[in-house]
């Protein structure tokens, strides 16, 4: 039983690959890395987010998509901003790894942002991102996903070099918070035109808000969305409302448009240390399949604090 669900999980896995790299055409719309905790992680979406905690924020994010589907997407994301010596200037260093089957993308980001002071507690930020691209692709592993036999002749392509940029605003107050960004702009072809196959990088479009309620001395409650939009594919809305109890506990839930729903939970080990875990459930035809566990990640964030004592909260956004 479990062979054939194993080999189930990769024919289906086999056509959503064979949908990704289109034998017969062009590719649209490949998609950034997709992230449930988005809160914790809006540096890698938006540059101008890049200083805005104030001190040195290092952050590490696992994402396991559709666990139990082999070849199923995997993401790893380390990432690094901080405040610069010079007024309003803050700077971040990103990597992003994104695997899904035989395919492979890393991108080795650059941020650099300036901000603003608006009124006495409102920022303003513009931001600007440089990135390097590295894409693998190894036709020869095509095989065990049941794609279209012209792709598995194919050539692999190992370590293919493109270059990037971005754009972004952010504007936060000590409650409110809203950012508009386009992390890559440059619409890079990804194969030649004579090749079986196309892939065009497109625009990703991101917007991003929410608002922090201090509902008594020791509940917060923040709800956000985020809305990304990109061409050839459905706009994607991600809605969700987390509780911080005694600065401490942090628990919630959120919605993928007509795509999933997500448990959160995060524990702040310290001033210093946050650790969030979501879990992911998706309500598509996908995750009716019972070789499909649902999708899992894990955030942990450690900001190197000046002088704790001063701190009136950890910062919930």
């Amino acid at each position: 039983m479990m062979i054939v669900q194993k080999n189930r999980g990769k024919l289906i896995l086999g056509l959503f690959l064979s949908c990704v790299l289109l034998a017969t055409t062009h590719v649209f719309a490949q998609q950034d890395a997709q992230y449930t905790q988005y809160m914790y992680n809006t540096v890698s979406v938006n540059p101008a987010y890049a200083g805005s905690r104030g001190h040195l924020s290092i952050a590490a994010l696992y994402r396991n998509q559709w666990v139990g589907l082999d070849g199923a997407p995997e993401t790893q994301t380390l990432n690094l901003h901080t405040p610069m010596g010079y007024r309003g200037v803050g700077l971040g260093i990103s990597i992003v790894n994104d695997k899904i089957g035989p395919t492979s993308e890393t991108y080795f980001d650059v941020d650099f942002s300036y901000t603003i002071q608006t009124s006495f507690d409102a920022k303003l930020s513009f931001g600007l991102k440089a990135s390097a691209h590295m894409l693998d692709i190894r036709f020869s592993e095509l095989d065990e996903f049941e794609i279209d036999p012209q792709l598995q002749a194919q050539q692999d392509i190992r370590n293919r070099f493109s270059p990037n940029i971005g754009a972004g605003v952010y504007y936060h107050t000590d409650n409110f918070y809203a950012g508009f960004s386009a992390p890559r702009i440059l619409e890079t072809t990804h194969f030649d035109e004579s090749s079986v196959s196309t892939a065009r990088e497109q625009i990703n479009w991101y917007f991003i808000t929410g608002y922090v309620y201090d509902i008594n001395p020791f509940l917060k409650f923040k709800p956000t969305v985020l809305t990304k939009l990109v061409q050839g594919a459905p706009l994607q809305v991600d809605l969700s409302a987390n509780f911080m109890f005694n600065e401490k506990f942090i628990g919630g839930v959120a919605y993928r448009w007509d795509a999933a729903f997500s448990g959160l939970f995060g524990f702040r080990i310290s001033d210093e240390m946050l650790i969030g875990l979501a879990y992911d459930r998706e309500i598509t035809d996908l995750g009716a399949t019972t070789f499909n566990d649902g999708s899992f990640e894990i955030i942990l964030r450690y900001d190197f604090i000046r002088n704790v004592s001063n701190l009136k909260s950890p910062r919930f956004f």
